[in-house]
């Protein structure tokens, strides 16, 4: 169950490491200088029993500026945690995994409904059999239970990407793995009483495969979101809906050429007006991957194709809007030290570097996206730097 989708991390990891030798040995630069914008570093993990490591997702903050998030390592076992970061700058380990039933790896950010619970996915962990993963609550007294366990074949596996939550208490997700007997992921609900129902299955043809990326509802119910393989011809992905009687259509196949991108890997946002907004990790004019808009009508517009030199490459992470319909996000190498970069694209394109990480106490590597305060202050995780090494939380103002 494990091995096909281990193997397509692996050789994602493999050609995300080839694309940050090339860059770091003479990408072509990009045209826009990093912003002197200032960033603060809110805490740096320490990566022990106490505390987190390497989070790989961004974070949300409640009513009175508590920060949530997971990380991948670190904790008791070192499988990672889920964290609250107080406005004072102090960590609270509310959850370590352990890896066995409450789960163990989470990738996936969490969501946070009107009580104060938490909810959010792990990659692994769940039943042993299998490995599968779980979806989890954490409830505002900091105690975790597990809402379901996947097992595998038509349960699903390994969700990657986090949860959304609809105004009944509803979650949906995906899963990269599982589903039917293509193996090729799943979209799910999964009811307040724990019923998990499969949405749609992916075939791996023409309407997509392993989808990392988690799900977007629109007004209607209409559920939207990405594959990471399938679609088309060149195998790069594409963008799906599924509409309220639970039917998936194929909006957008990704053709990964100069003009296009490849791989979309985050979730998608939306707009008052249905525009969709996403990244693709690679493609575009120089594979670096790029920033999009699809229109209602499913027109395709790249807004920024990112170089690999100051502007950034190698997009993992999701956007966030403003008011004015600026989007921001991260890269996780290029800029000046090859260590990522947040930016900033206009509505009609045109791409601003708000920071280049320096590979040192400011952290490098941001896997997760950013979010926005209502002074539209930044806020973001790294993977990696900060003074222990094992990542941290920033803030750009």
């Amino acid at each position: 169950m494990r091995g096909t989708m281990s193997q397509i991390l692996k050789n994602s990891l493999i050609a995300m490491s080839l694309a940050a030798v090339v860059l770091a040995v003479g990408a072509a630069p990009g045209s826009a200088a990093p912003k002197k914008e200032k960033l603060s570093v809110l805490y740096s993990f320490v990566g022990d029993s106490g505390s987190g490591a390497s989070p790989f997702a961004g974070l949300i903050e409640d009513a009175a500026g508590n920060f949530y998030g997971t990380t991948t390592a670190g904790g008791a076992i070192g499988v990672g945690t889920a964290f609250k970061l107080a406005p004072d700058g102090s960590e609270t380990v509310l959850h370590s995994f352990s890896d066995g039933s409450d789960g163990g790896i989470p990738f996936a950010g969490l969501v946070e409904d009107a009580q104060g619970n938490l909810y959010g996915t792990t990659y692994s962990g769940g039943d042993p059999r299998c490995n599968c993963g779980v979806v989890f609550e954490i409830d505002a007294a900091g105690n975790e239970s597990v809402l379901h366990t996947f097992e595998g074949g038509d349960d699903g596996a390994t969700p990657y990407d986090g949860l959304i939550l609809d105004k009944h208490g509803n979650l949906y997700g995906t899963t990269t793995e599982g589903g039917g007997a293509c193996n090729c992921g799943m979209a799910f609900k999964l009811s307040p009483k724990g019923k998990l129902s499969v949405l749609h299955a992916f075939t791996g043809g023409s309407d997509g495969s392993f989808p990392y990326a988690g799900l977007v509802m629109d007004k209607h119910g209409n559920l939207y979101g990405a594959s990471y393989q399938g679609g088309g011809a060149c195998n790069c992905g594409a963008i799906f809906k599924i509409d309220s009687a639970g039917d998936e259509s194929v909006l957008y196949v990704f053709t990964g050429n100069d003009s296009d991108g490849a791989y979309p890997q985050a979730s998608l946002i939306m707009d008052k007006k249905g525009n969709l907004y996403g990244t693709t990790k690679f493609g575009g004019t120089s594979n670096g991957g790029t920033v999009f808009m699809l229109a209602p009508d499913n027109t395709e517009t790249i807004l920024h194709s990112f170089s690999g030199g100051a502007d950034g490459a190698v997009v993992y992470a999701g956007l966030v809007a403003d008011k004015k319909g600026n989007l921001y996000g991260t890269t996780l190498v290029g800029g000046g030290a090859d260590a990522g970069t947040v930016f900033k694209v206009a509505p009609g394109g045109g791409e601003t570097v708000l920071y280049s990480f320096l590979d040192g106490n400011d952290g490098a590597t941001p896997y997760g996206g950013v979010i926005l305060d209502d002074k539209d202050n930044l806020y973001g995780t790294t993977s990696e730097g900060g003074v222990n090494g094992f990542g941290t939380v920033f803030e750009i103002r």
